[in-house]
């Protein structure tokens, strides 16, 4: 469970760098928060996954086989958890 926190503090990271970057407003991320309610746009969920994928070496949404949408936050961390595993 550990490594899942690390790698959820991580996103968290991501999403709130790219938000002060591209100067948006980023809502409280919890699980239950829906992507299109977060304040990023598309270019900042572009650069969330690019930068995602240099860092952890994947990217979840070009190596799965079917190709799975997030709603809500918890789902984005999950499709990268189990991408990890």
């Amino acid at each position: 469970m550990a490594a899942a926190v690390s790698l959820k503090a991580k996103i968290s990271a991501h999403f709130e760098l790219v938000a002060k970057e591209q100067n948006q407003t980023l809502s409280p991320l919890s699980d239950d928060l829906v992507l299109l309610e977060s304040g990023l746009d598309s270019l900042c969920f572009a650069i969330i996954v690019a930068r995602l994928e240099d860092e952890l070496g994947y990217d979840p949404f070009t190596a799965a086989g079917e190709l799975e949408f997030p709603i809500t936050f918890g789902d984005f961390v999950r499709i990268y958890h189990n991408a990890a595993n």
